[in-house]
């Protein structure tokens, strides 16, 4: 066995082997042939994939294993890692899709072979696609330690032509287009150079990928080239959510549509091409620029290899810090998307102070964005649209008041869409979209489009209705665009007089500016709105449990505790976890207290999740509450999230909501929850239930869920009469609802 072969984890052997984690535990302890870890740690080791596959197949176990799977699985244990991984796997699949006769010829014989031949040909694919590109990945740069505007992967870039004539960056000759060029870069003496994001990878990087390489390629004849490097890339991405940024795609998209057609489209903080790939004109046209540089090479890399596989345009990517050392310095584009790095103190700011990018003011320290800003409106041509994603404190701290006053008396800035909150992360804010046009010679515009799209916000993990944010931000954008001016749409968008605008705060929010909207739509809605509380109220009546019959005495019946009931079979336990598949959605304790849907979610990771099914009871553990929740078909599915306990009654022994009923007593919740710390604990094993017999037990079960259904009812009169509450407060005093 290789020294460096790929690596898989005990999760990953549970995947292969279609089994749970468990069962590869109870192989370890049961066969000593079971192959030894070769790296991890004592608590999560990993195993030499090779050795694990031969071990299951001699044994019986291997499971079918999907191409999908198996190619993962190879490039997540890669020994150079998976970014690395992932490169070398994009660029065969650029060879592939642009060459595959030149794959097959290389990919007959040995891995040998395959990795001495690999570069060659990867050569013949690149000189026409990106320029002169280096061998050796060992040139490129160090990746530089900011957060990333979008994803990740390893350094790409295109045509590495000579040096431009400025000290800052290397710049391709295909980058300086004939218009004339703004002002010259002026940078500190010695800052870290732009370089090529792409660099072909040598023979001996190659042979450990090998097995990868193949898998891939036979993936891609299923699939396709493109949706193949698309499928590697977002699972790595959905693997590691906390090391990217993200750009939604139907964000992008947005973003895109703003800016308009474009010949020339540059994002000078690209991550892995989201911006970029929505403005792109598919692999059916060509004639079309993209620009694009980051500050770590491995997200220029896969850009630049994504946009490839995504178009025939011409692609110039570059890996390097855009504001200290530019690589498209003489650049004059037609539209610039950018998802810049929030809140970065350390952007250059002792080092650019005389820069002559910024031509509507220096930005303060603490204003990083608006140095943004000022570079997309240097990159661009006379009358080029930049749509730059920007942080809502952006429009209104006093920080940046005269550079947006600047903005808006030369006509740069012309309008500020608020996103609804889930737009784009942290995803708990509203982030706000600025739409700038070099002005060129072109008298300053006398209004700016103010918009909110703050009424699309959805629920939980469902983000906002896309639709209803595009219909309605291009619909207000396009419309102020042809004419100049919008005419006001309430709680919506508006055009605002600049004049009105330059007052000591320069405060751009569009919140602060809008009319409201009618109240809760209107006076007609606040009709609906109390028709339904009262068929609710109505509803609620009907649900109400009839008088209770005195029992006389209390029943002794005998008890049993929970825990008793998971020993003996008659029901699972089951914790929530840490982890799971960032794709699935997790149920919340606030969840199970709100009775509302799951909302949250969990990084993925090596611990297996718990799911829910119909008939789970679950529980949250803390706060001390008498809380139980009986998962119908709209939670089943979900992971188990923390601070929860799942019990999975056996139907033939327990009724559901019969337990559930039961685990809500108040003195049952008291006698085994734990005050040792600030916070209240519940020892679910602790809680008790009568043992009845099951017909008995459906009698109550039958009752308990009548009661639930109550409490629904109850819960959503409540709502209901708020927002009539509400609304009628808004109508009486914006004047929309008289006293009449």
């Amino acid at each position: 066995m290789q020294d460096n072969a790929t690596e898989v984890t005990a999760a990953g052997i549970a995947r292969l082997a279609g089994v749970g984690r468990a069962a590869v535990s109870n192989w370890r302890r049961r066969h000593p042939d079971f192959p030894k870890p070769v790296g991890g740690t004592e608590t999560s080791p990993s195993f030499a994939l090779a050795d694990v596959e031969a071990w299951l197949r001699g044994h019986g176990k291997l499971a079918e294993v999907p191409l999908r799977e198996r190619v993962w699985q190879h490039l997540a244990g890669h020994p150079a890692g998976p970014v690395t991984a992932l490169t070398h796997a994009g660029c065969v699949l650029l060879l592939i899709h642009d060459r595959p006769t030149v794959w097959l010829e290389v990919s007959a014989g040995s891995d040998e072979r395959l990795a001495a031949m690999l570069p060659g040909a990867l050569e013949q694919v690149f000189t026409p696609r990106f320029g002169t590109v280096p061998r050796s990945a060992a040139t490129r740069a160090a990746p530089v330690n900011r957060r990333r505007s979008e994803t990740t992967a390893d350094a790409v870039h295109t045509p590495a032509a000579p040096a431009a004539p400025t000290p800052a960056a290397s710049a391709d000759p295909a980058s300086a287009p004939a218009t004339p060029a703004g002002p010259t870069l002026s940078t500190p003496a010695d800052p870290a150079p732009s370089a090529p994001a792409l660099s072909i990878p040598v023979g001996p990087e190659l042979l450990p990928s090998a097995p990868l390489l193949r898998g891939a390629a036979e993936l891609a004849a299923e699939l396709g080239a493109r949706q193949t490097f698309e499928f590697l890339l977002g699972r790595h991405l959905d693997a590691n959510p906390r090391q990217y940024t993200l750009t939604p795609a139907a964000l992008a998209e947005l973003m895109s549509r703003l800016a308009g057609p474009a010949r020339t489209v540059l994002d000078p903080a690209c991550g892995a091409g989201a911006l970029l790939c929505a403005a792109a004109p598919g692999p059916e046209r060509s004639g079309q620029e993209l620009y694009a540089q980051d500050g770590a090479p491995e997200l220029a890399a896969l850009t630049a290899l994504r946009l490839a596989l995504h178009t025939r345009a011409a692609v110039h990517a570059a890996a390097g810090d855009t504001l200290r050392a530019d690589a498209h310095p003489h650049l004059r584009a037609d539209a610039v998307l950018c998802h810049p790095p929030f809140n970065e103190r350390n952007w250059g700011h002792d080092e650019l102070a005389y820069d002559p990018r910024w031509e509507y003011g220096f930005p303060a320290r603490t204003e990083s964005e608006l140095a943004w800003v000022q570079h997309a409106l240097a990159r661009l041509a006379d009358g080029g649209t930049a749509v730059v994603l920007m942080p809502p404190a952006a429009a209104s701290r006093r920080s940046g008041r005269r550079i947006r006053a600047d903005l808006l008396r030369r006509g740069a800035l012309r309008a500020v869409v608020a996103l609804p909150a889930g737009a784009a992360p942290p995803y708990n804010i509203p982030l706000h979209l600025w739409v700038l046009r070099r002005p060129g010679r072109a008298a300053a515009h006398p209004e700016v489009l103010l918009a909110d799209a703050g009424r699309f916000a959805g629920e939980g993990r469902g983000g906002p209705d896309w639709q209803g944010v595009r219909e309605a931000v291009l619909g207000a954008w396009r419309a102020y665009d042809r004419a100049g001016r919008l005419d006001e749409r309430p709680g919506l968008a508006r055009s605002v007089p600049v004049i009105e605008l330059l007052d000591d705060d320069v405060d751009l929010a569009p919140a602060r500016h809008l009319p409201p909207p009618a109240a809760a739509g209107g006076a007609e809605q606040l009709a609906g709105v109390r028709e339904r509380l009262g068929e609710t109220l109505r509803l609620t009546a009907e649900l109400t449990p009839p008088p209770a019959e005195a029992a006389g005495s209390a029943p002794r019946w005998p008890l049993t505790t929970v825990g008793e009931l998971a020993r003996g079979g008659a029901l699972v336990l089951r914790t929530g976890g840490n982890g799971g598949h960032a794709r699935v959605p997790v149920l919340t304790d606030h969840d199970v207290l709100a009775g509302t849907g799951p909302s949250g979610t969990l990084p993925e990771s090596d611990e297996e999740a718990v799911l829910t099914e119909p008939g789970d009871v679950v529980l949250p553990v803390l706060g001390g509450g008498a809380v139980a929740r009986v998962i119908d078909e709209a939670a089943s599915g979900a992971a188990l999230g923390r601070n929860l306990v799942l019990l999975r009654p056996d139907p033939a022994a327990l009724d559901a909501w019969f337990l559930a009923g039961f685990l809500r007593g108040t003195a049952n919740n008291r006698q085994a929850s734990s005050y040792a710390s600030t916070a209240t604990r519940l020892d679910v094993r602790r809680l008790h239930l009568p043992r009845l017999p099951l017909a008995e037990q459906r009698r109550y079960g039958a009752r308990f869920r009548a009661l639930d259904e109550f409490e629904r009812a109850l819960k959503h009169a409540g709502r209901l009469g708020e927002q009539l509450v509400r609304g009628m407060y808004d109508g009486l005093t914006d004047g929309s609802v008289t006293p009449g």
